[in-house]
């Protein structure tokens, strides 16, 4: 044992002497020529003579320090080094080609571990709760989109959480809390927050605990004493991070709160259970009577005991329905469990399955254009090749050779990759517009680190392995006789390089059909009619305050408000309203007075709207029949009611819904006006039952918004508001003026950032393609110079050769359209949850991408064709 480790010892220090032992080797091996070479002087040969046929009777000192190498270091490392070196100058030599491809293959490998951040965050990294995956998400109906449908009662709530036996606790919050529904004032300007109220298990189910203070209590959670928890984000921003703001007083609302703790950094409540909002404070939620009468508000999430799943979640559930419903007279109970991590980001797995499978082909695509490039510079590079083989290097030792170069290229584009990942996911965490859950939780991890080390390998290896095969360690006259000049690179390697150009083509196809498809589908959405017209209108939050404490006040304060307003110049029409579209959306069962209705035929339930007269004109709602409210509809004037088509045809089909009545929570409305149909909840979605109140005949409303038409710049308007409000609202904070248009921006930003992806993946993926084709023809033409030169020299015209440039081109182009539009119609049809009135096998789109393609293709091909063309006969001929 001691001998063999002094024997690796000596070899360790064999290797890092390797300098020393090689000048020693070389003299030895000098000493031993030189004695044969006095031999043959003392037989009579010339000086010269013998010393020549001493270094054949050697075999030559270069392949015998090779031979003998492995007995003075460690082989492999020392080969390593050697092959390392060597692929260092070979690259520098190189440099244009080097930076392309570090360029072309950090830009690729950047965008896959940017969307490899993006799927780890959304659907492989863990909820950042404790022990996530027993947390389950409790819904209403789950199927359905609007929050009544999902939420419970608190009575609903409380049994539910006192009979499970399947959770060991359920916990829930406030969903119909209002953004931006608290007013910070007191200190420096006004300021809308955000606050949520919770239950007050509702950390500690999900294993959170405040950073600094502590959780609310049983007694501050039945609504007796005003107390808030900070968000970390909101703590750091507004205070500083300071330490002692337990105990402090906020003025919210015209209300004292007393903060009594700060949640932790990594806690983010809105990027799990509300994207695209900011939550800036928690309140104790009142689990009592008054709240359990305003209906289904409560989102409930529970976990599961030790040894428990989500199915017999459900099972139980099934069970506990019923009897939970039937206690509080409900028919609309129906408790569906699902994992919350399901329920957080399931929804997106489809379009992250489509931007992965993207970012795959791209990568093909880079690797196949890699691999064209170093083929042409595997032909340029066979004179080399038969020098290191004349000097003893045999097949494995060139493969090995070449795989090196191609792992150096494909590990320093890694650390490019690495770079424009880091930017891009840091663009992904701050790019507020993008409304997906964690979204501010993507970022390089270790595990995309790994990612983007094993991407940049097994890049390597592919584009890398199939030009090192065409490596051959042929006769030395056969490798010299390739690399003189005008011989041609040979049938099999210009065949490899056409399949590969083909391949580029066929997965440039591929992106750009998907691209075209959720293109068109996009602009679909974009073009639906949304029932009002967001362009030159604005809203601004009006909450009246605490002292505004009857329903007569606040309508006085409204009315105030309108009337102020309306007297800006510049001003259209100006209207109130209780929900915005494409925001938090509630329903209510609405049924014809003189319908019956029963469990088994129940009234439609339908969005409800407060509002006030001049709402419809300010969104740009169409009316279809009757009239608009007006300031008569008061609470001592009959009540009224407008509805959507859509109610007006379930109610009463056929019929004219203008004087018909609608009932609802045993109160009988008559219905004064019909309006156009408003997509309440996306763009995607149909529209749905609706109905509008007036606000002056209701007080079942949280927050109120004033809506404004005007064309006037929201700079100026925010001057002219502030001013004309200030002698009733002198609190109003400056920048809550928001246009229209940014609901819909919002509501159609993550089909947006999709499309955006895949149409840069695209065109990055044609760009390569049109390299590729480039190269290949370029290439093509170089190599048949004297042909060309012949043929024109028999009479062939310019344009004759042009033409038949432009067709080898374009036959490429057409085998792989050929194969990439047969692999997008099988595989389009994946995408047919992601499409909106476009079919997966949209003709347009598929005739598109064929025409962009063989464009593309043609300006390729017409560069090098055209350099043909003008090709001189007697030069090209002489030239040989």
């Amino acid at each position: 044992m001691w001998a063999r480790f002094r024997q690796m010892a000596g070899r360790v220090r064999a290797f890092f002497a390797r300098s020393v032992l090689d000048h020693d080797l070389d003299a030895e091996l000098q000493s031993h020529a030189a004695m044969l070479a006095e031999e043959h002087v003392r037989r009579g040969m010339r000086r010269d003579q013998a010393e020549r046929a001493a270094r054949l009777e050697l075999g030559g000192l270069t392949q015998i320090r090779e031979a003998h190498r492995e007995v003075r270091g460690i082989p492999f490392l020392d080969t390593l080094l050697q092959d390392l070196r060597y692929a260092f100058r070979t690259l520098r030599r190189d440099a244009g080609f080097t930076t392309f491809a570090i360029l072309i293959v950090g830009l690729g490998i950047g965008a896959a571990s940017t969307v490899f951040s993006l799927v780890n965050a959304l659907l492989l990294r863990p909820l950042p709760f404790q022990d996530p995956g027993r947390l389950v998400w409790i819904a209403n109906r789950g199927a359905e989109n609007d929050l009544s449908s999902q939420t419970v009662t608190v009575g609903s709530f409380q049994d539910l959480r006192a009979q499970t036996k399947v959770f060991s606790d359920v916990a829930a919050y406030f969903a119909f809390y209002g953004v931006g529904d608290k007013k910070l004032t007191g200190s420096a300007e006004p300021e809308r927050l955000t606050g949520v109220p919770v239950s007050q298990n509702f950390f500690a189910l999900l294993g959170v605990q405040p950073q600094v203070g502590r959780s609310f209590t049983t007694e501050e959670c039945q609504g007796n004493q005003p107390v808030v928890i900070l968000s970390a984000g909101f703590w750091k921003g507004h205070f500083s991070s300071d330490p002692s703001i337990v105990g402090r007083k906020l003025t919210l609302n015209d209300r004292s709160a007393t903060v009594v703790g700060v949640m932790p950094t990594g806690f983010d409540f809105a990027s799990v259970f509300a994207p695209g909002t900011r939550v800036d404070l928690f309140l104790p939620l009142p689990l009592t009577a008054a709240v359990d009468r305003q209906g289904n508000t409560l989102s409930m999430v529970g976990r599961l005991r030790p040894g428990a799943t989500v199915r017999q979640a459900q099972a139980e559930a099934a069970v506990l329905s019923e009897p939970i419903w039937v206690k509080h007279n409900r028919d609309d109970l129906r408790f569906t469990p699902s994992s919350l991590k399901e329920h957080v980001s399931g929804r997106l797995r489809p379009a992250l399955v489509v931007l992965g499978c993207a970012v795959g082909v791209v990568m093909l695509i880079v690797c196949a254009n890699l691999a064209n490039l170093q083929l042409a510079r595997t032909a340029a590079r066979q004179k080399e090749i038969a020098i290191r083989v004349a000097l003893g290097a045999g097949r494995g030792r060139l493969h090995r050779q070449m795989l090196t170069e191609s792992l150096l290229l494909s590990c320093s584009s890694a650390v490019l990759g690495l770079l424009l990942a880091l930017a891009g996911t840091r663009v992904l965490a701050r790019l507020e517009a993008l409304r997906l859950p964690l979204r501010e939780s993507v970022h390089v991890d270790p595990a995309a680190l790994v990612f983007t080390m094993l991407t940049a390998l097994v890049a390597g290896l592919i584009f890398g392995g199939g030009p090192a095969l065409e490596v051959r360690a042929g006769s030395v006259p056969d490798g010299l006789r390739e690399a003189s000049r005008g011989s041609s690179e040979g049938v099999h390697r210009h065949r490899s390089r056409a399949v590969l150009v083909v391949s580029e083509i066929a997965f440039a196809c591929v992106l750009l059909v998907a691209a075209g498809l959720l293109m068109r589908s996009f602009l679909r959405v974009l073009d639906v009619n949304l029932g009002f017209r967001p362009a030159q209108a604005a809203a601004l939050r009006v909450d009246p305050g605490s002292q505004y404490n009857t329903r007569a006040k606040r309508v006085a304060y409204f009315e105030e408000a309108l009337r102020r307003v309306k007297s800006i110049p510049g001003i259209e029409a100006a209207g109130l309203t209780d929900v915005l579209p494409l925001g938090h959306n509630r329903s209510w069962s609405a049924g014809a007075k003189e319908q019956v209705y029963s469990l088994t035929h129940p009234p439609p339930d339908a969005f409800v709207r407060i509002v006030s007269d001049g709402y419809l004109k300010a969104m740009g709602i169409p009316l279809r029949a009757g009239r608009d409210l007006s300031e008569h509809d008061s609470a001592s004037s009959k009540p009224v009611i407008l509805i959507n088509e859509t109610l007006a045809r379930a109610l009463w089909p056929g019929r004219d819904a203008v004087g018909q009545i609608v009932q609802y929570t045993d109160v009988d409305r008559e219905v004064v006006g019909v309006v156009a149909d408003v997509r309440h909840l996306a763009l995607e979605q149909a529209s749905g039952c609706e109905m509008y109140l007036p606000i002056r005949q209701t007080d079942d409303y949280a927050s109120v918004d004033l809506v404004l038409r005007t064309a006037m710049p929201l700079s100026a308007l925010a001057t002219a508001l502030r001013s004309a409000l200030r002698p009733i609202e002198p609190s109003l904070p400056a920048n809550e003026l928001r246009p229209l248009q940014e609901l819909v921006d919002q509501s159609v930003s993550p089909r947006r950032f999709l499309v955006m992806l895949l149409t840069g993946f695209s065109v990055f993926a044609l760009v390569l393609a049109s390299l590729g084709i480039y190269g290949v023809i370029s290439y093509s033409v170089t190599q048949r110079t004297r042909e060309i030169g012949i043929r024109m020299a028999l009479g062939a015209s310019a344009g004759d050769m042009q033409s038949r440039v432009v067709l080898e081109t374009l036959r490429l182009a057409a085998l792989g359209s050929v194969i990439g539009i047969g692999v997008s119609w099988i595989l389009a049809r994946a995408l047919s949850g992601l499409l909106f009135g476009v079919s997966a096998t949209d003709p347009a789109t598929f005739v598109g991408s064929l025409a962009v393609l063989t464009a593309v293709a043609a300006l390729a091909g017409y560069l090098p064709a055209r350099r043909a063309s003008r090709i001189d006969p007697m030069l090209a001929l002489r030239a040989e």
